[in-house]
């Protein structure tokens, strides 16, 4: 088995911004999820409205859009993206909130970690909002599901 090839590492193993300037313009989509498991009490005061911060979701959601647009300020060799499209999605279930954040651009680099940083910072927000009431939550499960368009083509997480 051959050894990785890191393209954010230069010929002196020194970080780099990856130069993608020769690289086509496509049209580029990624899908990440994220969970935060907490009591069964704080998924129903989330899902009901009933938490003193608010409206859990709502900020959740606007949170996530925000980290999107702004990965690359957090990121530091992420290049700085004109996305097209964020949507954030979340769901209460049982004992937790499932999040799924899509990120698309036409551009020559791809926006799996605008996809995932958009469910972190949900999934933060998340936290947040829910602390006072459940210091036992867990933010988990982020990954990335989905993701098309550029030279390597299509990636679809295996069940």
């Amino acid at each position: 088995m051959s050894e990785p090839q890191f393209s954010h590492l230069d010929e002196q193993g020194r970080a780099r911004m990856v130069d993608v300037g020769a690289k086509d313009i496509t049209r580029r989509r990624a899908v990440a999820t994220a969970r935060v498991s907490m009591s069964a009490s704080t998924a129903t005061a989330v899902g009901t409205g009933t938490l003193p911060k608010g409206d859990v979701l709502a900020v959740a959601r606007v949170a996530g859009i925000q980290a999107a647009k702004r990965t690359a300020e957090l990121i530091p060799l992420c290049h700085p993206l004109a996305v097209s499209a964020v949507s954030v999605d979340l769901v209460v279930v049982a004992d937790g909130v499932e999040i799924t954040a899509t990120v698309e651009t036409t551009g020559q680099t791809g926006v799996e970690m605008e996809a995932l940083t958009a469910v972190s910072v949900a999934a933060l927000t998340v936290y947040d909002m829910c602390k006072s009431a459940d210091r036992d939550m867990v933010i988990g499960e982020v990954m990335l599901v989905e993701k098309s368009g550029g030279r390597s083509g299509t990636y679809t997480r295996p069940v």
